[in-house]
C-alpha cells in the first residue's frame, strides 16, 4: 500500500471514529457532552483560524481538516420537495427565509437549540409566509382545510434543506399556527379599520433588541392592537382589569399572531424576521428552560449546617451535571436558572451560599463543550446558525465570560432582565488571554459525513 493511500485510509478512520464518538454522544439522549466540538473552533474572522485542542497532557486531539463536503449536501444540493399542490403559500418568494430556517434548524443541532434558534426561526418564517400572502388574498390567515397540507409542505421544504425531520413535536407547531385560531378578525381591511396601523407601524418597523425588552414599544402596541381585535367577540368590561378570562387571554394571543402577521406584510421578509426574532428573545431570555430533578441529595448534603463542604459541593457538582445534559441556554437564562434553582435550594434549608463554595459559574448551567467541559452560553440577543460550504454549519457560544453564579437573596424579588445586578454582554467578549484570537465571538462547527456513513456507524 502507498503512504498516499495509506494517510488517506488514516484519515478516513480518523474521521470516522469522531463521528462515531459524536452519535455515541448525541443519540445517548443527549446525556454527555459533545466533546469533539471544540476541536472545530474559529474565530469570525481570518481564514487560517483552526485551532486544533490541546489537552493537559499536551497531547493533542486530532485535528481533521473539513475537507468532506458530503456532510454539505442539503444545502448545495437541495432534494425536490414532494409538495402537496394545494397550499398557496409562495415558497419561491420566500428561498432565503426557508435556507436560513433549514440552517437554525439543521437536524444534529435542532433539539439543542430549540429554545433559543430554531423554534422562534421556525414561528417566524409561519408568520412572515401568511403574511405576504395577505398581499395577494387579502387576508391574514389561511383557512382550517388548507393549513394542514400548507404545514406539511413547509416541513417538506425544511427537511429537503437539511432541517430536522420532527420540528413539529420540537418546537409544538400545529395547523392552527397557520390559521386565525381564535381571533375574531383575519381580513387586512378590517383589522386596519379596527386597530391605528400607522401607530403600530411605526413603533415596530425597526426595533432595538436590546432596548425593546425593557421599553417595550413595539410590544405595547402590538398588545393593543390585539385587544382591539379581540374585542371584536367579545364584550369589553369582561376583558379589562385583573380578572380576564383565560379565553378571552388566549384571544387576545391568537390575535397578537394575526397583528404580527399584518406587520410582516408590509415589511420586507428579512427585516420582518430581525423584528419577530427580536421580540421573541424578549420572552426567550425570561424563562429558564432547564427542568430540575430531585434535589434531596443536595439537601442532605448541604443543608442544615452543612457538615462537610467536600461532601456537599460533590453533590452540587453531581446535580449540576445533570442540568449540563439538557440544552442550550443564553447567558440572560442562565441568570434565571441559577435564581431559580437556588431559591428551591433555599427551600431544603440550605441557606449558605453554595455557589460561591462550590465555584458554580452561569457557566455551569448550560450543555458542556469540548474534553475540558466549558459551558457554551448562547448570546442574549438574536442569533441564526450560519452555513459556509467549506466548514458547515456553525453558531455563536460564548465559552469566555466566567460569571459567577450570583446566590438569590430570598427577601428580595428576583430582578428583571432589564435591572440585573450581573453585568453580562449581549455578545460574547474575548478574555484577556484569547486576544488577537477571538474578534467578537467563539464559533462552534460541527462536521459530519455523509448520511449513509451515520447508518454504516450505527450498525457497529
Amino acid at each position: 500500500m502507498s503512504a498516499g493511500v495509506s494517510l488517506k485510509h488514516s484519515f478516513s478512520m480518523l474521521l470516522l471514529l469522531e463521528l462515531f464518538m459524536f452519535l455515541a454522544c448525541f443519540h445517548g439522549c443527549l446525556s454527555t457532552p459533545a466533546d469533539h466540538l471544540k476541536s472545530y473552533m474559529l474565530t469570525e474572522r481570518g481564514a487560517d483560524a483552526f485551532l486544533p485542542e490541546i489537552t493537559p497532557s499536551a497531547s493533542p486531539q486530532p485535528f481533521l481538516p473539513l475537507l468532506a463536503p458530503s456532510p454539505l449536501t442539503p444545502f448545495t444540493n437541495s432534494t425536490i420537495p414532494k409538495l402537496s399542490g394545494d397550499c398557496m403559500l409562495n415558497f419561491t418568494a420566500a428561498e432565503n427565509l426557508m435556507t436560513m430556517t433549514s440552517i437554525d434548524c439543521f437536524a444534529a443541532f435542532a433539539p439543542l437549540l430549540a429554545n433559543v434558534i430554531c423554534c422562534p426561526q421556525l414561528h417566524a418564517t409561519l408568520v412572515i409566509l401568511v403574511g405576504q400572502l395577505s398581499k395577494e388574498t387579502g387576508v391574514l390567515a389561511l383557512n382550517r382545510t388548507l393549513a394542514k397540507p400548507c404545514l406539511s409542505d413547509i416541513e417538506q421544504v425544511l427537511e429537503g434543506q437539511g432541517a430536522g425531520e420532527n420540528l413539529k413535536q420540537v418546537c409544538s407547531i400545529h395547523p392552527s399556527n397557520l390559521t386565525e385560531a381564535s381571533c375574531p378578525v383575519k381580513d387586512v381591511d378590517e383589522l386596519e379599520n379596527t386597530i391605528n396601523s400607522s401607530e403600530l407601524l411605526a413603533s415596530c418597523e425597526k426595533i432595538d433588541p436590546v432596548k425593546e425588552c425593557c421599553d417595550q414599544v413595539c410590544q405595547g402596541a402590538i398588545s393593543d392592537a390585539a385587544t382591539r381585535l379581540a374585542l371584536k367577540a367579545s364584550d369589553p368590561l369582561s376583558m379589562d382589569g385583573p380578572h380576564v378570562l383565560p379565553e378571552h387571554s388566549t384571544r387576545v394571543n391568537d390575535c397578537k399572531t394575526v397583528v404580527l402577521r399584518w406587520l410582516a406584510s408590509k415589511l420586507d421578509p428579512y427585516r420582518a424576521k430581525e423584528v419577530l426574532r427580536g421580540l421573541t428573545n424578549c420572552n426567550v431570555n425570561k424563562v429558564c428552560p432547564l427542568v430540575f430533578p430531585n434535589m434531596k441529595h443536595v439537601a442532605n448534603s448541604c443543608g442544615n449546617g452543612m457538615s462537610n463542604s467536600t461532601t456537599c459541593c460533590d453533590a452540587m457538582d453531581s446535580y449540576v451535571s445533570h442540568l449540563q445534559k439538557q440544552t442550550l441556554v443564553t447567558n440572560l437564562q442562565a441568570l434565571d436558572c441559577a435564581t431559580s434553582l437556588g431559591l428551591k435550594l433555599q427551600k431544603y434549608n440550605i441557606t449558605k451560599n453554595v455557589y460561591s463554595l462550590c465555584h458554580i459559574s452561569l457557566k455551569d448551567f448550560s450543555l458542556q463543550v469540548g474534553s475540558q467541559a466549558s459551558g457554551c452560553l448562547l448570546p442574549s440577543l438574536p442569533s441564526d446558525a450560519t452555513f459556509d460550504k467549506f466548514s458547515g454549519i456553525s453558531f455563536i457560544c460564548d465559552l469566555n465570560d466566567n460569571i459567577p453564579a450570583p446566590w438569590p437573596n430570598p427577601s428580595l424579588l428576583p430582578a428583571s432582565s432589564c435591572n440585573k445586578t450581573v453585568r453580562i454582554p449581549a455578545l460574547p467578549a474575548a478574555t484577556n488571554a484569547q486576544s488577537g484570537l477571538y474578534n467578537e465571538y467563539v464559533a462552534i462547527y460541527l462536521l459530519i459525513v455523509s448520511s449513509m456513513t451515520m447508518m454504516m456507524l450505527l450498525q457497529f
